[in-house]
């Protein structure tokens, strides 16, 4: 049992003991893991605005192969969609797999 004259030295040792644990267990696992939440999101945002100047760019190639027209212009846009549309299928299936 300890003496009333250790008790204040005890309680502290406790708080430093305390803020110790609180910033090693929570507050640095935290900076870390924001760190890494902002690193995928900015990579995420990255791949995501290259996939749409990729569609972009598709969608330009197979309007500028067709025939010049209002129908073919828009029968490029429908191909186009289709095509992105079976390219996410099948990047979603691999990665489901």
């Amino acid at each position: 049992m300890p003496k009333t004259s250790e008790l204040p030295e005890m309680v502290g040792e406790f708080l430093d003991l305390s803020k110790q644990y609180v910033r090693e267990q929570t507050i640095e696992p935290a900076k870390k893991l924001g760190r890494l939440a902002g690193f995928s999101f900015a990579g995420g945002f990255v791949l995501a605005l290259a996939a749409i100047f990729l569609a972009i760019a598709l969608m330009r190639l197979i309007v500028g192969a067709l025939p010049d027209g209002v129908m073919w212009s828009g029968l490029g846009y429908i191909l186009s969609s289709f095509a992105m549309l079976a390219l996410t299928g099948i990047m979603m299936w691999g990665l489901t797999r």
